[in-house]
């Protein structure tokens, strides 16, 4: 089928704080806001932000763990968000979900053959010798032994966990998994292993991943393409190169400046980014970035900005950094690299 595999359009979810007869009284925290983008089969879009962000809320609205308010997520072109539950039934073997968590997703009652294959049997029946087989073979496919098949969960590593969760989401062979901070409580030996394991599997069997993360280095090694959030909406959408070589939204660039630098001896540049995250339940008018961000001007206090294209292929949510004025207003990291230059 031509046209993306999965393609988003202006997701949105609210949480009302409470319930009532008059319903448009009710604050409600905007956990996210218009959320547009598209991924490719084989492809792997990342998404970063911080914490309250709303990245693992869009992770659970693509998989119809929770509601969304409005918007629609379209999956070859047929919209789950507006399926019913038997509909919405049979969709589920193209679309899983690795949990950040690896412990507590995984039933610590159940072996590691009979978490692999619950899944499926939500669907078909199996025999014994099939579900032993089936177990086996994914457990290889993650480099795990097959001799494994009878552990349980808390008889297994954290790397081994994860594995665990990975071998059951490959278990209906899908197109798209959805990975929320799937190695963020892994050791940094274990995390490159999975990681590679996923890039690996992607390639075997192309499959395409949204990847929740805050580690960017994890991101520039695994993404094809990231998408930044920032108090519910996507501000900046680029290919992954592009991004770390020149990010354009202030906040974008605060995010890399803030990221750790193994190399003691190189020059960290500090971005001006002071303050935090405003509430989701009294969003800034404007640009919800404005308060934080030291090119605000006027505009940016009124206008929501939109996310406007850019020449080199990303989209960009900034009125100062807008194409017409891309030229007029350098990269902060630009601008601190010209302070250091002139100090020395």
């Amino acid at each position: 089928m031509n046209g993306p595999l999965l393609k988003v359009e202006n997701l949105t979810k609210h949480y009302p704080l409470g319930s009532g007869i008059f319903k448009k009284s009710i604050p409600v925290i905007r956990a996210v806001e218009d959320v547009s983008f598209s991924v490719e089969a084989g492809e792997t879009l990342c998404i970063v932000g911080e914490s309250g962000c709303g990245k693992s809320t869009v992770a659970r609205l693509l998989m119809r763990l929770v509601e969304p308010t409005a918007g629609r997520v379209l999956i070859d072109g047929t919209d789950i968000a507006g399926l019913k539950k038997d509909a919405l039934h049979a969709w589920r073997r193209r679309m899983q979900m690795v949990f950040q968590d690896p412990y507590s997703s995984l039933n610590p009652r159940l072996t590691a053959a009979q978490i692999i294959t619950e899944p499926v049997e939500n669907f078909e029946r199996l025999g014994r010798n099939q579900r032993q087989a089936l177990a086996a073979d994914l457990l290889r496919k993650v480099g795990m032994s097959p001799e494994m098949t009878h552990r349980l969960p808390s008889e297994l590593s954290g790397g081994q966990r994860q594995r665990l969760g990975i071998a059951r989401a490959l278990s209906l062979n899908p197109s798209l998994i959805i990975a929320d901070e799937a190695v963020s409580a892994l050791d940094v030996s274990v995390q490159a292993q999975i990681l590679n394991l996923l890039l690996d599997l992607q390639q075997q069997m192309g499959i395409a991943f949204v990847f929740i993360s805050h580690d960017l280095g994890v991101v520039e090694h695994i993404g094809h393409r990231v998408a930044v959030m920032y108090l519910g909406r996507i501000v900046e959408l680029a290919p992954c190169e592009a991004l770390f070589a020149k990010p354009v939204h202030p906040y974008t660039e605060a995010l890399l400046a803030a990221a750790p630098v193994p190399d003691p001896t190189r020059i960290r540049l500090q971005v001006p980014v002071d303050g935090e995250m405003p509430s989701p339940i009294n969003p800034p008018n404007g640009c919800a970035f404005h308060p934080r961000c030291p090119l605000a001007v006027e505009r940016c206090r009124i206008e929501v900005p939109p996310l406007v294209p850019m020449a080199d292929g990303r989209i960009v949510a900034c009125h100062v950094r807008a194409p017409a004025t891309e030229l007029s207003a350098p990269p902060i990291a630009n601008r601190a690299l010209a302070q250091i230059d002139s100090i020395s």
